[in-house]
């Protein structure tokens, strides 16, 4: 049994939840005095590691260092709740744990629970689970969902043909080429025939926004189409040629990319 009121730290980095969390908890359990208020994961170590509260209430995804990572350097030093807006997987993996937590936002009854299960705890002295193992993998499940998602790739085009501006579809295009500061697109038109056009965007730029799996760099100045391709011709000194379909122009791949053919 503690001595004295029980006390809390809320570490939540939305100042008004912050302070719609703290008069919740004053009014579902007025003893329990408030000693700390975090704004992030590094902020609560900071903080528990000052006042030692007997209860953590930790917003799971704060800027920093997360509300998983604050619990782990908590340890089994003081009672955890983790508040999280709804996560499936987060949720579905603290009730398989039997860890406690709140989902956003908070609901009385809910909360009265948690405070409830807290009381008999402190009353009785439970010491605070040992969840390390379950919170290493929950570290790591947030870690990869926090991670950015790949861009989508490149769908269409501006380009200026004479004085028109044109949506190109990149599936139209069979070929793009650096011209000085902007970039040459050879593409096919609505009847099929072979057109031309400029667009401002730098060369070194366009490839890292088209799809990988669709168009190949096989020259510092050129990116292909590998659908357009129609045969491709080793040349000498570690070179080859690419013939497309239904142009005359041919297209070269030098040594430092002729790898990409190596199967031919």
């Amino acid at each position: 049994m503690i001595a004295g009121p029980p006390t809390a730290l809320i570490a939540e980095d939305e100042p008004l939840l912050r302070e719609g969390l703290a008069r919740q908890l004053a009014a579902a359990w007025p003893e329990l005095a408030l000693v700390a208020e975090a704004r992030n994961g590094r902020e609560a170590i900071d903080l528990f590691d000052a006042r030692l509260p007997d209860v953590c209430f930790l917003d799971v995804h704060m800027p920093g260092l997360s509300g998983v990572e604050a619990a782990r350097h908590i340890g089994r030093r003081a009672h955890v709740v983790f508040v999280t807006a709804f996560d499936h997987y987060a949720v579905q993996a603290f009730a398989q744990g039997a860890l406690d937590y709140l989902v956003k936002p908070v609901e009385p009854e809910r909360l009265a629970d948690t405070v409830a299960r807290l009381k008999e705890r402190l009353r009785s002295a439970q010491p605070a689970r040992d969840t390390e193992s379950l919170l290493r993998q929950l570290a790591t499940q947030l870690a990869q969902q926090q991670r950015p998602a790949a861009p989508e790739p490149l769908r269409w085009l501006r380009a200026q043909v004479g004085q028109t501006l044109r949506l190109i579809s990149v599936d139209d295009i069979d070929y793009l080429c650096a011209d000085t500061k902007y970039t040459r697109i050879a593409w096919r038109g609505d009847d099929g025939g072979p057109i031309d056009a400029i667009v401002r965007t730098p060369l070194k730029e366009l490839i890292g926004q088209l799809d990988p799996a669709q168009f190949a760099q096989v020259h510092r100045s050129v990116i292909v189409n590998l659908r357009a391709i129609r045969f491709v011709k080793r040349g000498d000194n570690e070179t080859a040629d690419i013939h497309l379909k239904g142009r005359e122009e041919v297209l070269p791949v030098s040594r430092s990319y002729l790898h990409l053919f190596r199967q031919m």
